[in-house]
């Protein structure tokens, strides 16, 4: 039996966008280990058949000697496992998990989920994260990107030396996330779902979220998602007093908040892949206000099923949620099952299992 290794940033990634992935190669006859932080979803992941190994990656931590330590145990773990091919995701597994494996001359798969910060913002971290990513993918039998300008980027800095393919994303579970009846309340909810932070918008969807409830008192607005940088806390509690909008921290299952939602908006400019959260709300049948972004853009036909903000620019944010509140309540609901639609075309997650077991020779 052939065994495959996986690592990744945590469990919870694993569940929510890779379990179809290792389920399928479970099937083929695969044994499949993953190597990862263990938070939720442990025993999720451990009733597919797969075996977890603990691992300790800081998403955040930019501390050298941590990354040299986390090198050495991606390496020591690979030795003694011994796998026939090895699946990367996230920068620190793709970095170091790469290095190891070319070092123990194993056939690796690396997934780009997205730049992120340190690799797109110009400075001295870039220059560093850049170098480590070329030595990391140097030798990869295949890089997925989740949009065609992150490989762009891979391939303008001569970061890539082998094969490469463009994804769509990690695509989206079509039986998980059904097309919901779209809301016909007296009220328009509209749903920011990110961690609450800078690049993703916070900050244009709160100044847009005080004009819009000036002028039109069915608007509502929500934010769910753990607050990350806590100078947006007070703001946001602040704003739930004067009943502007709900703050609902994190929540594990947002099922419940997209049967109430009419449109969601994700003003981000951070370094995305393909957003989980837009796939998500246009399998729901929801329209979306996103920017044009990459990661982004590629989920929207432009007044088809959502609309198309300038980043950074709360102003154009106003003037789209606007636009929405115009339509009739037909107009939007067809607008929720155009998104439908075209995740169902372009975005379903069996297209990634597919294009998987296809390198894998399956």
């Amino acid at each position: 039996m052939q065994k495959i290794v996986i690592i990744a940033n945590d469990t919870t990634t694993l569940y929510n966008f890779r379990y179809e992935v290792i389920q399928s190669i479970i099937e083929h006859g695969f044994k499949v280990t993953a190597i990862c932080t263990f938070d939720k979803h442990v025993e999720d992941i451990k009733k597919l058949g797969c075996e977890l190994v603990p691992i300790n990656i800081s998403r955040h931590g930019k501390n050298p000697l941590q990354d040299v330590g986390l090198y050495k145990e991606i390496y020591r773990l690979l030795k003694e496992l011994s796998p026939d091919v090895v699946c990367t995701y996230n920068i620190k597994p793709n970095v170091y998990g790469g290095m190891a494996c070319a070092r123990l001359a194993i056939p690796y798969i690396v997934n780009v989920c997205g730049l992120g910060t340190p690799v797109e913002t110009p400075g001295i971290m870039q220059v560093i994260t850049c170098f480590l990513y070329k030595l990391g993918v140097k030798k990869a039998a295949c890089v997925f990107f989740q949009n065609e300008e992150n490989k762009a980027f891979f391939e303008n800095r001569k970061m890539l030396s082998g094969r490469s393919r463009v994804l769509c994303g990690s695509g989206v579970n079509l039986e998980k996330w059904k097309c919901l009846p779209y809301p016909h309340d007296k009220s328009v909810d509209f749903i920011f779902v990110a961690r609450v932070m800078k690049e993703k918008g916070i900050e244009q969807y709160l100044g847009a979220a005080r004009e819009i409830t000036k002028r039109y008192r069915e608007a509502r607005f929500h934010v769910i998602g753990a607050c990350e940088e806590p100078v947006y806390l007070e703001q946001m509690k602040a704003m739930q007093e004067e009943g502007i909008l709900l703050y609902h921290g994190w929540e594990s299952d947002i099922s419940p908040f997209q049967a109430l939602n009419c449109c969601t908006v994700h003003p981000t400019y951070y370094p995305e892949g393909i957003s989980n959260v837009l796939l998500e709300s246009a399998a729901s049948g929801r329209p979306i206000i996103t920017t044009g972004r990459s990661g982004c853009r590629e989920i929207v036909d432009d007044g088809v099923n959502g609309f198309i903000c300038k980043q950074r620019d709360t102003r154009d944010l106003i003037d789209k949620i606007e636009r929405f509140l115009a339509l009739s309540w037909e107009e939007r609901r067809d607008m929720g099952l155009a998104g439908r639609k075209k995740v169902e075309r372009e975005f379903d997650r069996q297209i990634v299992v597919q294009e998987y077991l296809e390198e894998l020779n399956c």
